[in-house]
Formats: C-alpha cells, structure tokens, sequence
C-alpha cells in the first residue's frame, strides 16, 4: 500500500467511526486488564457474559482473591480455558496487590510480568486505558496488515512494528480499534466483503478484487 493510500484509507475508517473503542465492557482500568486476559481464544460477547456476572461482586484484585480460585472459576466457567485463564487472573492480581498497591501498572515491561499477560495484552491495555499509540496484533490486525498491504510481516511482532512505523501519527492512537473492527465485520478471514469495503480503493487486495469484476 501506497503512502498516499494509507492516509485516504485511514481519514475514511476515521470519518465513519470517529471515536473506536473495544467492545470489551469495563468501568476501570483493572476491569480493563481482567477482561483481555480472559479474552485469549475467546470471543469479547462471550468474555462480556461472564464479566457482567463477575465485575458487580468482585472488580478490583483484593475482590477477586477472596472470591478463592474456585469461587473465580464459577463466574467464568462459560469462556474457554478457563481454569488456566482463573488461576493466571488469581497470580496477577496478587502481584498487583504485592507490588503495585492493587494498582495497574503503566509500563509495558510491568504488564508483561503479570501471568497471562502477553504483549497483545499489554498493549491493548495501553492504548485503551492509556491512551498510548500502541498496535494489539491479534488475527484480525495480522490478517489486515497483510492481506491490505498496509504492513505485510511474517509475525506478529514485525506486523506490529510495520503498523506503528507506517500509520500516521494523528491516527495511532484509534488504528489498532478501527483495524479490529474493520477485521471482524468486514475484511472477514474467509469471505472479505469488499463490495461493501469503504477502504477497498486503498487495499492493495481490494484494488485486485475490483480488477476482476
């Protein structure tokens, strides 16, 4: 994708959605980071219908550890993995209360230490508690990155690294939502629903699709 290309291809996802946001539901940043951790290999409806039940009896980390692991794993049993998923929450919440007073941390190497808590993790909790220009490369922004030629990469990482570099930097901050969504409701892994794409004159896959119609 053309330099050009990406500033046309963002100024539109940003006109049509001016102000992304997960659609993980959360009042704090702690019910933030609760919430992506449990997410892993799971849909956000699905993280949404267990956390409606867990959030209103146990929302900060002193909560959840007196709820007990098996008092945590009755709210959560619907989302998949959940009992590594309730043990992973139960050791981070206790490093929270340890050694940051119950608190989340803000720096990406304090996240990372958090049992559970990957980069994607970490990041989506930076951009969206944060504010901070951060990419969460989950399938939807790898799939994007390359299929678009926005930023083609063999890993996540370098998909990552290709995004922050490549996007402009009025539109960082909101980037990593605008590409989630566009990925799940309209450049879909199996069937792209160019014809109904807003971007596809940016895409570089779009622009082939168009080619041979």
């Amino acid at each position: 994708m053309k330099r050009d290309h990406i500033e046309a291809f963002f100024s539109t996802l940003a006109q049509a959605n001016p102000h992304p946001q997960t659609e993980l539901e959360y009042s704090s940043v702690f019910e933030l980071l609760a919430a992506v951790l449990l997410s892993a290999q799971a849909t956000d409806v699905g993280v949404n219908k267990a956390t409606r039940r867990l959030f209103p009896v146990a929302n900060t980390p002193q909560k959840i550890l007196a709820l007990g692991l098996a008092g945590l794993e009755g709210y959560i049993r619907t989302i998949g993995l959940y009992r590594s998923k309730a043990r992973h929450l139960m050791q981070t919440c206790q490093i929270l209360v340890d050694q940051h007073g119950g608190e989340v941390p803000r720096s990406r190497e304090a996240l990372q230490a958090l049992p559970g808590v990957g980069r994607k993790t970490a990041n989506v909790v930076l951009n969206a508690a944060f504010g901070e220009p951060t990419m969460a490369v989950d399938t939807h922004l790898f799939r994007l990155g390359n299929r678009t030629g926005l930023a083609p990469g063999k890993t996540p990482l370098e998909v990552e690294l290709k995004l922050l570099k490549r996007v402009p930097e009025r539109y960082l901050v909101d980037a990593h939502h605008w590409l989630i969504l566009h990925g799940r409701y309209v450049c879909t892994a199996h069937s792209p629903r160019c014809g109904d794409c807003q971007v596809s004159a940016w895409c570089d896959f779009g622009r082939n699709a168009n080619r041979g119609r």
